[in-house]
């Protein structure tokens, strides 16, 4: 109801935007300048946030970037199942049919993996979002899937992506060997308090908005109630610009931030 009350093109703050427009905020410019070089180590890395950080995001900004001429990037966004499960969604995302038991469907993989980086020139890089639902033995299995030790240098580049909890999970003693082989590990957090007026604004332009349509008490009550958690700040900004088009606002207050929470959840 806010886009003709604030003469916007499309609705600033939810939907999905592309890779090129996204907003350069300093926390995810780290994690990708960690993450490139977690693809020239081609080891497992780590990369885990509070919900509404930005780690899909980030992932699709990641795989989005890389040359399909050289890297073969596999997505496997959610597996709460066994390791027949998981194996199943590799394979799916491969290509390749699926085997009827667990040292078959094991054997595909790696010779799948082998077949691109020898013959076709390409580097894998498997990324399991949600990872923090894995269960043990379906880490420990992803642990030997990477594990080519009589190679010079490794063939399969794997990235777990996850809650804060993960961090915490690998921790623990059943998980020592799949620990000590992580080269690269980033805890993405939210926006910087200066950074959050500017993220406002640049969602605001791509909907053909130049004015700076959240006060500056405003943009400080959405900062101390989502910690300036991308997701949470756009459901929030949202819920604020409905409120100050309700009372035929020219400005999102602090007031209508306030209002805005008890809708936002």
């Amino acid at each position: 109801m806010y886009l003709k009350h604030f003469a916007l093109t499309q609705f600033p703050f939810d939907h999905t935007l592309a890779a090129t427009v996204l907003f350069a905020a300093s926390a995810q410019a780290e994690a990708e300048i960690r993450l490139k070089h977690l693809l020239e180590l081609r080891g497992i890395g780590l990369l885990t946030g509070e919900p509404g950080s930005g780690k899909t995001t980030l992932c699709r900004r990641l795989t989005d970037a890389l040359h399909p001429g050289l890297y073969r990037a596999i997505y496997v966004p959610l597996t709460t199942g066994n390791v027949m499960d998981i194996y199943k969604s590799i394979a799916w995302e491969f290509g390749l049919p699926t085997e009827r038991n667990r040292a078959s469907a094991f054997r595909q993989i790696r010779t799948e993996v082998s077949r691109l980086l020898l013959e076709g020139k390409q580097r894998p890089v498997l990324i399991i979002d949600e990872a923090h639902h894995l269960r043990n033995d379906v880490l420990e299995e992803l642990r030997l899937l990477t594990n080519y030790e009589m190679d010079s240098e490794n063939r399969l580049c794997l990235l777990l992506v996850g809650l804060t909890e993960l961090r915490r999970r690998l921790q623990m003693a059943v998980h020592e060997s799949l620990e000590q082989r992580i080269v690269v590990r980033y805890h993405l957090g939210g926006l910087g308090r200066s950074e959050l007026p500017e993220y406002l604004a640049h969602r605001l332009r791509l909907a053909s908005c130049e004015l700076p349509l959240f006060e500056p008490a405003a943009v400080e009550a959405i900062f101390q109630a989502t910690q300036a958690l991308p997701r949470k700040v756009n459901r929030l900004a949202h819920y604020a610009l409905t409120a100050a088009a309700i009372n035929q606002a020219r400005s999102v207050t602090a007031e209508h931030v306030q209002a805005a929470l008890t809708e936002a959840g």
